[in-house]
């Protein structure tokens, strides 16, 4: 995909098995395989990354994705939703890498957290308001010192 390219990225709630992201896949490309927006195929993949986030891209240079097609994505991620028992719709938690591991705080906790040191400004934080394939790779994970969580370390 070009670095303009153009994705969401969708937070599980919990690390996924591996079945879960076999299954994760093989509907992730049935979708993108006839992904369309007005009659168009959508030039589009997807990720798994971490088994914790579900990311999907598209080349909008190709053809662009509409608000009808990105209604039918959702639809996806609701039906993976259904079919696991889990939300990737995790929107009121920011996630952590620590230790190797994921973890997922609310934002109401955050400044409790970094006054426990839990998290620190090296602690690296995920930043899913990416919105293209270049900001996936500069900002998508950096130092939580570097981000909008900067404020609470003051």
């Amino acid at each position: 995909m070009p670095e303009q390219a153009r994705l969401w990225i969708y937070q599980a709630e919990r690390k996924l098995t591996q079945e879960e992201v076999k299954l994760v896949q093989a509907n992730a490309k049935t979708f993108l395989d006839q992904w369309s927006a007005h009659g168009q195929d959508l030039k589009s993949s997807f990720t798994v990354e971490y088994n914790q986030f579900l990311i999907i891209s598209v080349d909008e240079s190709f053809s662009q994705a509409s608000g009808c097609s990105i209604d039918a994505s959702v639809h996806l991620i609701k039906g993976l939703e259904s079919a696991l028992g889990i939300s990737f719709m995790t929107t009121n938690q920011v996630a952590f890498l620590q230790n190797e591991q994921i973890n997922l705080y609310p934002f109401n906790q955050l400044k409790a957290q970094v006054k426990e040191a839990v998290i620190q400004p090296e602690t690296l934080v995920f930043d899913n308001t990416v919105q293209n394939i270049a900001d996936f790779r500069s900002r998508w994970l950096q130092k939580s010192q570097n981000t909008w969580i900067n404020r609470y370390f003051q």
